[in-house]
């Protein structure tokens, strides 16, 4: 039982006479053995909680940043009205309006309740509990109880850089012959003859073609199809960080995205891996239709775990996920201490049978650092930004003699450079 605020302003009022003019036990009695009466007599009128009946329907994934919508409908099964307090409990941040619900529902009806969550985390959102607090019809006590009513809504990563995936595609449609520029470059596939014109490589000439008739034909080439992309997300430690105002790996996850978007839709096949000191999550042959959302899904639950990745195992892993030639895409950090230790004494094996990009976040922090003057602590500041970037300019350097393509750039900017880098590569027939 549950008495409510009224109950004690009704005991307050009672007393304040029997305490000033007749103060005595018979006093208090007579004032509160009538509303403790009125109060069983409330409590025994008020709706039964533990036998309503609860179902749930409505969004079950949401992409962070926007809303999503759970119903909540509430069955009265008994004889009594239901005049209760709801209030439907999600974690903090699923970031729940209303938190709590005032509803009435006669007897033998029922009545639905609209929760919004705007979620302010990635992953699993799953209701904890519904209490309802049952009053009756004089507002005196009340019954409370709780029910599971199990729903999980998945918050997705927003996948901001969405907005770069149409200029990329108008790249991609370029590069495959779609509109009037057509390109060659070692390793592409033959697409068709043409009649040369002025400003052709003389290098496409087809003689024999030309031979057969009376105008000189030219090749045309187009990007190599159906190759391979495995994209590799560094879980590690180092992917905890934050860059701007998002963690490393959220960056990361962003570029993925995007790579994996403009991938599929240029015919290549994309897999993708997360590994610290274990697998934590992979998308394996899936068709370019069904890749994007398998991604994002795998995705949506990745946390950074606080261990030193293990190099090796992650080497391993990705080259028994790419049997035959592929192009690896490593997203990790360019800290000195990790890539030296870690990845470099593995790096020939990646090198040795694929093209390897390893594309990393930089901090913004750390330009604007550099570029402050007019005080002591201002000047040490940008000696401390530039001795950073010196420092993972040397890293970048030491990874590009073994041949590895690295996309260093801002968060904002990751997605944009690495989706770039795979155009050129593509173009240039190195895939």
């Amino acid at each position: 039982m549950a008495l409510t605020g009224r109950t004690a302003l009704l005991a307050a009022i009672g007393s304040l006479p029997v305490g000033i003019l007749a103060p005595s036990w018979t006093g208090m009695l007579a004032v509160n053995a009538p509303l403790t009466l009125a109060i069983l007599c409330d409590y025994a009128m008020a709706a039964p909680v533990r036998t309503l009946q609860f179902t749930r329907s409505g969004d079950t994934s949401v992409r962070l940043g926007d809303g999503a919508e759970v119903q909540l409908t509430v069955t009265n099964p008994s004889r009594r009205r239901l005049r209760a307090r709801l209030r439907d409990a999600w974690p903090p941040s699923s970031a729940q309006n209303p938190g709590h619900e005032r509803l009435t529902v006669p007897a033998g009806e029922r009545r639905r309740i609209t929760t919004t969550l705007r979620p302010t985390r990635r992953g699993d959102r799953r209701a904890e509990r519904v209490t309802v607090r049952s009053y009756g019809p004089l507002g005196l006590a009340a019954r409370q109880g709780d029910h599971r009513v199990p729903w999980t809504v998945r918050v997705l990563p927003p996948f901001t850089s969405r907005k770069h995936l149409p200029s990329r595609l108008a790249r991609l449609r370029e590069l495959d012959g779609r509109t009037s520029v057509l390109t060659r470059g070692e390793g592409t596939e033959f697409d068709s003859l043409r009649e040369y014109v002025p400003g052709d490589d003389t290098r496409s000439i087809d003689w024999r073609a030309t031979a057969r008739q009376t105008t000189v034909a030219v090749r045309t080439w187009r990007p190599e199809r159906d190759r391979h992309i495995l994209v590799v997300l560094d879980t590690g430690r180092t992917s905890a960080g934050r860059v701007g105002d998002v963690p490393r790996l959220d960056a990361a996850m962003d570029a993925a995205l995007l790579l994996t978007a403009l991938a599929s839709r240029a015919g290549d096949r994309v897999d993708l891996l997360a590994h610290d000191r274990r697998l934590r999550a992979q998308v394996q042959g899936r068709s370019a239709g069904d890749v994007l959302p398998a991604v994002v899904d795998a995705l949506a639950g990745l946390e950074p775990e606080l261990v030193e990745t293990d190099a090796r195992g992650l080497a391993a892993t990705a080259l028994a996920r790419a049997p035959r030639r592929s192009l690896i895409v490593l997203l990790t950090s360019l800290d000195a201490a990790p890539v030296e230790e870690g990845l470099l004494p593995v790096l020939p094996q990646l090198t040795q049978r694929h093209t390897v990009v390893v594309a990393s976040p930089s901090d913004p922090y750390v330009a604007e650092m550099a570029g402050r003057r007019g005080t002591i602590e201002n000047v040490y500041e940008a000696a401390a930004a530039t001795q950073a970037r010196n420092q993972r300019a040397r890293t970048a350097e030491q990874l590009q003699r073994h041949g590895v393509t690295v996309v260093d750039a801002t968060p904002d900017e990751l997605a944009p450079a690495l989706a770039d880098a795979y155009l050129t590569l593509k173009a240039a027939g190195k895939l």
